[in-house]
């Protein structure tokens, strides 16, 4: 038999309100980094990257062991992203005064002034998934996505 398969849009079938809920949200997921790539894109810089230089902001002298953890990427992708941020002088590296084999992570003044346009634009993104939802359901979305988190995470 050949046939052809019509895919549902995004929203319509099994990709809608009766798909399975792991597949909705990676579906949800996906969406949210292309949205990101396309609002990054002319800051020459990747979702990857501003998850990376938000955590070391926020977590000053972070190691590449944990900014791996934070991020949800593998080591080795750590380093790249790390060598690029470096290499662009939005960050520098020091080496943990009792541990010497443990970098420490800053951002520099390049890299905050960077990650700050980025802001603007992951709001914009944000905003619009918040726009979906009423204030309150908003609250309970980010509380249950937190609370999936938590207890399907591990860690």
């Amino acid at each position: 038999m050949n046939r052809k398969v019509t895919i549902p849009r995004p929203g319509e079938g099994k990709r809608g309100p009766d798909g399975h809920l792991g597949y909705l949200v990676r579906q949800a997921n996906v969406a949210v980094r292309a949205a990101m790539e396309r609002a990054l894109a002319d800051l020459d810089a990747t979702p990857a990257q501003f998850a990376v230089l938000t955590m070391i902001v926020a977590y000053p002298g972070v190691s590449g062991a944990a900014l791996a953890r934070l991020t949800f990427l593998t080591p080795q992708t750590i380093n790249v992203i790390v060598r690029n941020l470096e290499k662009g002088g939005a960050i520098q590296k020091s080496a943990d005064a009792v541990h010497g084999r443990i970098l420490r992570l800053q951002a520099t003044a390049k890299g905050q002034a960077l990650l700050k346009r980025c802001r603007v634009r992951v709001m914009e993104v944000e905003d619009r998934i918040a726009g979906l939802a009423g204030k309150d359901d908003d609250k309970i979305v980010r509380r249950w996505l937190a609370a999936v988190a938590e207890a399907l995470g591990g860690r």
